[in-house]
């Protein structure tokens, strides 16, 4: 199923199918995976139609070893050349050591 044309809500019910059925491929009841991720049946029932804080879904994709897939679902981000351009014209160039008026006499190191 693709998600590129589809609203938020559809989008969160078609995971929240995905994680029901990976449940069901562990063989596992909701209760379950309740007990292990430490909230109510109720709570993995609305993961399940995709009402869930991203929290609690992240802890039930622990309870299900499926933490590996979150890799898939959005990898890390490089950061783009522009974006490293502008930072590095933040970025100090060299540091300088502060200026002493030297005294008549006086040697400087």
């Amino acid at each position: 199923m693709g998600f590129e044309s589809k609203a938020a809500s559809a989008i969160a019910e078609g995971l929240g199918e995905r994680l029901k059925q990976a449940r069901l491929n562990q063989n596992k009841t909701q209760a379950e995976v309740a007990e292990a991720v430490g909230v109510s049946r109720k709570t993995i029932l609305n993961a399940e139609k995709g009402k869930a804080q991203l929290e609690v879904f992240v802890a039930i994709l622990q309870a299900l070893d499926l933490l590996e897939q979150l890799n898939r679902f959005l990898p890390p981000q490089p950061i783009s050349p522009i974006q490293l351009a502008k930072l590095q014209g933040q970025q100090r160039q060299r540091a300088s050591g502060q200026r002493h008026n030297a005294e008549e006499g006086e040697l400087e190191w």
